[in-house]
């Protein structure tokens, strides 16, 4: 159950009315009267229990409760799992198994009338679940409350040793987030005790050990926590360090690597590394992200690279976004709009997409284990700073023979992605370079597939967006690929204070707290006929669009347009066929924190259009040479010895 009781998750945990609170304090007075004792207390129904009142039904066919049983077909040596539930007063308890289309089927029941702890066991075969599925039970209480004391998933032990872990957590100024999660895992014993050490890689000058709950944190961590503190060299260099500590110190069979600023399900822990001791091979075993402001929201159930664009997207059969506390839409519903257009919600026994097994390329490092046999094969992280490490790590270890597996049940609350601009800001570099280098180093396509096209358009939309900065900095990336990869840990400490120093002089990286700070909107001309500019709908619009923006560059700008903005866009109107047509234009940011004013600069266009065309030439020209570059120097660059020739000419700390 959640720790807090968060009615926000509850549905990711069990689905009908259990009893809660004052309410719970008073059901099970009853279910202790009954049995002679003497009146239990509230904590008594809390992390590991659930009272169900007389009459009520419980399904723990939810995220976190029900048993992924086709991930433990597929990836592990487990052939049965065990149910083993102990539960006392009077009900029914059902068992239930799913296929890979999302039917269901009743597997086993067992009815308990007991005042005391009854222990019932269930031995569930997992033959059936090559292609999907899941076990779940049902608990329905009869003319007494029903409390269930506690349930597992277990697998017999076998010549199955349990494995030990450490925990890399990377932060950047985020240090009450950090601090939140440290007294998290104090409070998670049964955690603790499989876990040899916490590594926290302190990249920031706002510094962890000086949040004044940290004293608290460390001491309910004892010499497990490693505070360590480092020049910033991203996700990368941090999440490196903590792969390397875990090596060095040779104790921990895993390392899981944590993001900051998640909120982090501790159980998950446990689960991730009991499916690694199972695992026929070394398995990386990745984490689902919910959305921190949406808690029952998941951003994606699994992930993949698209090869011949490589790019990330979620993998085929799943959607992205989906619900589990709201209700799934409705069949006449549901006939009348295509699917993709409705939001994504239901439970799991009424949402059939889920039920299928997916499998991934990748899972994100905001929670994500890696066994330290995979480390020892394949290396450390590349020095790509942020952006497409995970991705290009898992694609990496893949290609040795060691998969990827992102595990239901095994998750992190964390902030989403549509609140970021991350795509247009100083981080749009290391998008364009690190996708560049990581279809270097891992495309089976001749010349990246669709990659260089693609870039060579995308920049193209930036120049007609008048988001010089953004395209400035993709140019720059390319330059930086085509100067081979000893660029990557030479500059990797340096370089975001060079590219916040470049972003400084653009119009477009300016950013006010409110209108109120430009001046006023202003347009000579009124809209023609009226109608207010949208962005264009379909593909012949689209390159009308272009053309007609292409050919606008041309002209001088209006002067007016050079003292007022001549529209406000809306950061979900920011698109480039929309801002092509002006000369000016306050534009708004994905957080709704921030407006820039993007103005139109003719010159600096056709700069940026003679270098985009030269260098995506050049780049595509010279792809086989530079892909065999980058694939001679993939080792080195990985490796813990290139790591801490890095950490010891930047500088460190452990405390």
């Amino acid at each position: 159950m959640p720790v807090d009781r968060d009615l926000d998750v509850l549905k990711l945990y069990v689905e009908g009315e259990i009893a809660r609170g004052a309410e719970a304090v008073a059901a099970e007075a009853s279910v202790e009267a009954g049995a002679g004792g003497d009146v239990g207390q509230a904590e008594d129904v809390g992390r590991r229990s659930v009272l169900v009142p007389v009459g009520q039904r419980v399904s723990f066919a939810t995220y976190f409760n029900a048993f992924p049983a086709s991930y433990w077909r597929r990836w592990t040596s487990v052939d049965e799992v065990i149910l083993r539930v102990r539960l006392r007063g009077q009900a029914n308890v059902i068992v239930y198994r799913s296929s890979a289309k999302g039917h269901i089927q009743r597997v086993a029941s067992v009815r308990i009338d007991s005042e005391e702890a009854q222990e019932e066991t269930f031995r569930l075969s997992l033959q059936p679940f090559i292609d999907g599925g899941w076990y779940w039970m049902d608990i329905l209480a009869g003319e007494t409350n029903a409390l269930l004391e506690r349930a597992d998933w277990c697998a017999e032990a076998g010549q199955v040793r349990q494995g030990r872990v450490s925990l890399g957590i990377t932060t950047f100024n985020r240090p009450s987030f950090c601090v939140d999660q440290l007294v998290a895992l104090g409070w998670a014993p049964e955690v603790l005790e499989v876990v040899d050490a916490i590594y926290v890689v302190d990249q920031g000058n706002e510094r962890v050990s000086d949040d004044p709950r940290f004293p608290r944190a460390a001491e309910s961590l004892g010499s497990r926590l490693k505070l360590i503190e480092q020049a910033n060299l991203g996700g990368s260099g941090g999440f490196s360090r903590a792969m390397d500590e875990t090596l060095r110190a040779g104790t921990s069979d895993y390392v899981l690597l944590l993001d900051d600023d998640v909120v982090t399900e501790t159980e998950g822990i446990l689960r991730a590394v009991a499916f690694g001791d199972y695992a026929r091979t070394p398995t990386i075993v990745g984490g689902h992200m919910f959305n921190l402001f949406v808690r029952s929201q998941l951003h994606a159930y699994g992930e993949i690279i698209q090869r011949y664009r490589w790019w990330w997207e979620e993998a085929p059969s799943t959607r992205r976004e989906h619900d589990f506390a709201l209700p799934a839409p409705s069949p006449i519903v549901t006939s009348q709009a295509k699917s993709s257009q409705l939001p994504s919600a239901g439970s799991l026994r009424k949402t059939s997409w889920l039920h299928r097994r997916v499998d991934v390329d990748y899972n994100g490092w905001w929670m994500c284990l890696i066994p330290t046999d995979v480390m020892r094969k394949v290396g450390l992280s590349m020095p790509m700073f942020i952006k497409w490490d995970d991705a290009e790590y898992c694609v990496r270890a893949g290609n040795a023979g060691f998969p990827t597996v992102s595990l239901p049940g095994m998750a992190a609350w964390h902030v989403p992605w549509q609140d970021k601009d991350d795509g247009i800001d100083w981080q749009a570099y290391f998008h364009e370079r690190n996708r560049i280098v990581t279809a270097l180093l891992h495309s089976p396509y001749d010349r990246g597939g669709n990659l260089v096209k693609e870039s060579f358009i995308i920049s193209v939309k930036h120049a007609l967006a008048m988001q010089y900065s953004t395209a400035e900095l993709m140019l720059t990336a390319i330059e930086d690929v085509l100067s081979g990869p000893e660029h990557m840990h030479a500059g990797i400490a340096a370089k975001l204070a060079e590219i916040r120093a470049f972003r400084a002089d653009f119009a477009d990286a300016q950013n006010r707290a409110s209108h109120e700070e430009f001046p006023q909107v202003r347009r000579r001309k009124p809209p023609k006929r009226g109608r207010t500019p949208k962005p264009p709908s379909d593909r012949v619009a689209m390159l009308a669009t272009a053309v007609v923006g292409s050919i606008k560059q041309l002209r001088p700008v209006d002067t007016d347009a050079r003292s007022n903005p001549q529209i406000v866009v809306p950061h979900i109107d920011r698109h480039w066929g929309l801002l092509s047509k002006f000369d000016s234009a306050l534009v708004s940011s994905a957080d709704g924190t921030k407006v820039a004013w993007y103005q139109r600069d003719p010159k600096r266009y056709k700069a940026i259009m003679k270098r985009t065309a030269l260098l995506h030439a050049k780049l595509s020209r010279e792809w086989p040479e530079l892909s065999d570059r980058y694939r001679a120097a993939m080792d080195e660059l990985a490796s813990p010895e290139a790591w801490r020739r890095t950490f010891d000419s930047t500088g460190s700390q452990q405390g």
